[in-house]
């Protein structure tokens, strides 16, 4: 049951953001075995001065086009398949809509299953 925050730039068209729902919701059900249906995401889009980033940090070259996606998930997943997400993620952002690796930043955000409501005020996976 990830939760997916995604934030960008604004000014890209409804085609690029549906793209990049898509070939997240694609990387999550290919690396974390992630259920039909279980699409729950959003983008906010920033003006430029609202949206700072280390254009070279790590030596990794940065454009105005970066894409920042927090992923809140279950713990329970492998190192291996957390590389995986990445990866995949990236190579299916760089197909379409066209988003360099560069520009593909990524933020794991790990919790208990107890830690979740889906509805109902109810704890479903406790």
């Amino acid at each position: 049951m990830p939760l997916c925050h995604i934030s960008l730039r604004a000014g890209k068209s409804e085609a690029y953001r549906q793209a990049i729902f898509d070939g997240l919701y694609r990387a999550l059900r290919d690396t974390f075995d992630v259920p039909e249906d279980d699409q729950f995401m959003t983008i906010t889009e920033h003006e430029g001065a609202n949206f700072r980033y280390g254009a070279s940090y790590l030596g990794i070259a940065r454009s105005d086009d970066l894409v920042v996606i927090q992923i809140t998930a279950n713990n329970t997943r492998t190192l291996e398949q957390k590389k995986a997400l990445f990866r995949r993620i990236a190579e299916l952002l760089g197909e379409t809509p066209g988003i360099r690796p560069e520009d593909v930043f990524v933020s794991l955000v790990e919790v208990k299953k107890e830690n979740w409501s889906l509805g109902h005020g109810l704890a479903q996976y406790a």
